[in-house]
């Protein structure tokens, strides 16, 4: 994927395709009382893939060879790959049902935090009090958040511990999802781990579905027809916004995603966000834009 050093596009993508992440998971939330997460998956997986090949042909251009896209010798790694997305998903899917918008988005928003702590066992990477102190603040903005939500109270009902629970999973699932990138990267095409990964996630979320199918009804339909469109069309936009600009330039405007939730929640389901949530997705974001920070720097040093 060619960069095309255009800021201004990036940036336009990139608060665009946070506003259509936004509105998904509004149209997630809303479904959760009528149609199982699962078969909600099913429809994001199935109804983004052909978005995903369009974006695959147009790298590939149009006397490139789709099907050699399609090829690999990692085949368990793309596996391995589908399953942590789609088990980040499901998390994603399932902490919506039972969370306010902006509490959801700031929780899952996690991951860089989970890379770090990953990196040591599974990569051998020493992390440095910068980075370890990025970490620990980062947790304790998810303390806040869940102290916001009545935890350690007898208030702390099932609905929203299992819903913060899920959340952090997906920020941990999300971040096996990172790391497997980062390894098959280093053989196999850009191309060649989205077509696979899109094409496996609707695989297993087809898997489950015959378990879960509630038929929906026409209204319901196309609202899990406009998820995966929206979805598909959102993957894209934040394609195009990593292609025109780095990543450390970027990175900043990708947490617009936490406004967007705190005005869809309001406007939709009437949810106003606490001191406790806010403060806690400051220093989440803080953290992590420091953790992003610290590892640009190492970089610079190794080189």
């Amino acid at each position: 994927m060619a960069l095309r050093h255009d800021p201004k596009r990036g940036v336009i993508f990139m608060l665009l395709a946070c506003a259509l992440f936004a509105g998904m998971s509004v149209l997630v939330k809303d479904l959760a009382g009528r149609v199982h997460f699962l078969e909600q998956m099913f429809f994001r997986s199935a109804f983004a893939l052909p978005v995903v090949v369009l974006i695959v042909v147009r790298r590939i251009g149009l006397r490139g060879d789709l099907a050699g896209a399609l090829r690999t010798r990692r085949f368990p790694g793309h596996v391995l790959r589908a399953m942590t997305g789609t088990a980040a998903q499901a998390c994603s899917f399932f902490a919506l049902a039972h969370l306010p918008l902006a509490e959801h988005t700031a929780l899952t928003n996690t991951t860089p935090l989970f890379v770090t702590l990953l990196s040591i066992p599974l990569l051998g990477e020493k992390v440095g009090i910068h980075r370890a102190s990025a970490v620990l603040a980062g947790f304790l903005g998810i303390v806040v958040i869940a102290l916001g939500q009545g935890a350690f109270t007898g208030d702390f009902g099932g609905a929203a511990r299992w819903g913060i629970i899920a959340a952090l999973a997906h920020g941990m699932f999300s971040a096996g999802t990172t790391m497997l990138v980062r390894t098959l990267s280093a053989t196999e095409s850009s191309g060649t781990i989205v077509l696979w990964q899109s094409l496996l996630m609707t695989f297993f979320s087809l898997f489950w579905l015959p378990f879960v199918w509630v038929t929906p009804s026409a209204m319901d339909l196309l609202m899990l027809v406009a998820i995966g469109l929206i979805g598909g069309a959102a993957q894209t936009l934040l394609t195009e916004a990593w292609a025109s600009a780095q990543v450390s330039f970027l990175a900043p405007y990708s947490y617009s995603a936490l406004l967007w939730a705190v005005l869809f929640g309001w406007i939709v389901f009437g949810d106003v966000p606490g001191l406790s949530t806010l403060a806690g997705a400051l220093a989440i974001v803080l953290a992590s834009l420091y953790i992003m920070h610290r590892e640009i720097v190492v970089r610079g040093r190794k080189r």
